[in-house]
Order: C-alpha cells, then sequence, then structure tokens
C-alpha cells in the first residue's frame, strides 16, 4: 500500500524536532510499491527516510522522501548453530534486538536501545559498546531505480568499516534499501569489555542475553537524552582514529585519555565525547543549542527552537575548539541535509 503526504511539517518525523517543509512523502509497504512510486511520483531527484535519527534538516525538502513501512521478521533458515532471517526495512531496530534477545539469540544485545529502522543499520553501520551491525548482516537487499529492478548485495560487498558503508559513497542517493538479513547465533557470544558494560551485566545477576540487553539499556538511559523529550540526533560526532605516534604523543599528557585499538595497528581510535569534555563543554550551550550534560557527544536541541542551522554553527564550534586544545579534527556523524 502507498500513502502520499503533501507540503507537511517534518518536525514530528525527525528526531532532532526541526521544523522544514517536505513537499511530498510517500510510505509504502510492498516492494511491488516502488515500481509504481517511480512511475507515478517520482521525476528526478529523491531521497529515503527511516526514522530520521540521524539526520540534521537545515532547509525544506522540495523533492519526493520515500519512506519504507514494512516491518515484518521472516526465518529464512534454522539449524543447531543458528538463524538466518531477514527484516523489512521499516521495523524499529530495537523491536528487533528484542525479538532476538526473547528467542535467545546472540548478536544484536550490544546495538539495544540505539534508534533508528532496520534499514538505516547498514548505512552507517551502527555501532555500540564494542559491537556492530555488520557483525551480524549477511546480505542487504535494495531497489535500483536506475536498472528498475531488486539488487542484493552480499555484506562482503558492503564496504563495511567504522560508521561507514557503500550506501554513504557510491550507492547514496541511488537505492532504496527494503531488507536487511541476518545471521544469529544461538551459543553464547558476549562482548563486555567496553564502558560499564561487565560491571551492570554483573550486578544483574551475570551473563545472559538478558541481563546485557539490560544492562546496555540502562546504560544508554543514563547517558543519552530520551528523543521524546529533547530534540537530539544521538552521537552528533565520529569517534576519530589517529595515527598511533599522534595517540601516543597525545596520552603522554594526558595520561587518564580513553584510546581503543583498530583493526590496523598503526590507527588508534579516541573518544570524542571526552576530547569534548576535556575542553569544558559538557552542558555548555548557546542559543538553542547545547552539549548534552552527561554525554558530550550528542548535541541537543535545548529549547525545542533550534534550526539546523543553529545546529551547524555551533557543532563548527565545538569541532574548533577540540581542534585548537588537541590538534584532531572531529567529523560529523550525522547527516546534514
Amino acid at each position: 500500500m502507498i500513502r502520499v503526504f503533501e507540503n507537511i511539517d517534518i518536525c514530528s518525523r525527525n528526531s532532532f524536532k526541526v521544523h522544514q517543509q517536505a513537499a511530498k512523502i510517500i510510505e509504502f509497504d510492498c516492494n511491488s510499491d516502488l515500481t509504481e512510486i517511480f512511475a507515478q511520483h517520482i521525476t528526478d531527484k529523491w531521497m529515503v527516510m527511516g526514522g530520521a535519527n540521524n539526520i540534521l534538516f537545515t532547509c525544506d525538502v522540495k523533492y519526493p522522501i520515500i519512506v519504507p513501512r514494512n516491518e515484518k521478521i521472516e526465518i529464512l533458515c534454522e539449524n543447531e548453530l543458528g538463524v538466518d532471517i531477514r527484516v523489512g526495512a521499516g521495523l524499529e531496530w530495537d523491536e528487533l534486538v528484542a525479538w532476538s534477545v526473547e528467542r535467545g539469540l546472540w548478536g544484536l544485545e550490544n546495538l539495544s536501545l540505539i534508534p533508528g529502522k532496520v534499514g538505516a543499520a547498514p548505512v552507517q553501520n551502527i555501532g555500540a559498546y564494542g559491537a556492530e551491525a555488520k557483525d551480524c548482516i549477511t546480505s542487504v537487499e535494495m531497489f535500483f531505480p536506475e536498472q528498475g529492478g531488486f539488487v542484493t548485495l552480499a555484506a562482503e560487498h558492503c564496504g563495511f568499516g567504522y560508521r561507514e558503508s557503500v550506501f554513504k559513497h557510491t550507492l547514496k542517493g541511488r537505492v532504496i534499501i527494503t531488507a536487511v538479513t541476518f545471521h544469529l547465533s544461538k551459543s553464547a557470544q558476549p562482548k563486555l569489555g567496553y564502558g560499564d558494560v561487565e560491571r551492570e551485566v554483573e550486578s544483574r545477576g551475570g551473563v545472559s542475553l538478558t541481563n546485557i540487553r539490560e544492562a546496555i539499556c540502562a546504560i544508554r538511559r543514563t547517558k543519552l537524552p530520551d528523543t521524546a523529550i529533547t530534540g537530539n540526533a544521538g552521537s552528533f560526532f565520529k569517534n576519530p582514529i589517529v595515527e598511533r605516534n599522534l595517540a601516543e604523543q597525545l596520552i603522554a599528557i594526558y595520561p587518564q585519555m580513553p584510546h581503543y585499538p583498530t583493526a590496523d595497528p598503526e590507527k588508534v581510535k579516541l573518544a570524542a565525547g571526552w576530547l569534548i569534555d576535556q575542553c569544558g563543554l559538557k552542558g555548555y550551550s548557546e542559543g538553542n543549542v547545547g552539549v548534552h550534560n552527561r554525554q558530550a557527544l550528542v548535541l541537543i536541541n535545548t529549547t525545542g527552537n533550534a534550526t539546523g542551522n543553529e545546529v551547524i554553527t555551533f557543532a563548527k564550534k565545538v569541532q574548533k575548539i577540540v581542534t585548537d586544545k588537541f590538534g584532531i579534527a572531529i567529523e560529523a556523524e550525522v547527516n546534514i541535509l
């Protein structure tokens, strides 16, 4: 089924709660709807939007916005080791995590309570607490308007990296993700080495899927603002990956600086939130925009009246202050439209 909305304010459709007008929003339930949509509603430019949890709107959108609404979870195959599932792009990500935990399936539990839709997970290669979506994704299904048909891309061809994928580069604006397939394990594969996860899990009685999920949710609720109350897009900045020699120089000056290994032994990942906090910016605000007082990675719409351009101006100031102090450039993780 296709639903079309014209000339509407998208404030309630983006997590930053920014007021902008959309000329047309088109929701679809079935893959077969896409052929009709492109035949009847699309003449030139278009974009895809899920929950808009990682988008900052800075202007009105004059072209159609396509929104997937397929929420089906389908078991493709199952054996004693694990389960392969196909999930519609329109399902809320955390509903998928809850579904897997309830069935004793491992792999997604550390990604609990991340806002957004399943279709956005491979685009951003969402990650948290030592896990990434790519760890479980086996393939991504998409509609390719240029070819007028559907394509399935195996995970090894998705260009996954830290907050990276082919969908942010060569396929950006060219495909509509309709479903994602995952492999989930039936054997315990706990990842507890990040932050306070192990302590929180132990306080709940030890390692289990339920305890890990509850621990992650508790940590996130403590540190991150609720988008239903305060406009935000989660982590606004990426954790920077720097040359090892620079990291070692900084650690010599700041021994308490958090740092993490990467796949490249000559690179080190630093914590952008810690860098921002050390600049005295946690809880700082100007006008309608501020840095969250419990998690410096998060910029918030403090008054509910912020514009996208106000957020960008504020973000650039934060970036400059960090660069001036540490000699490190932190990049925005949020997509700016």
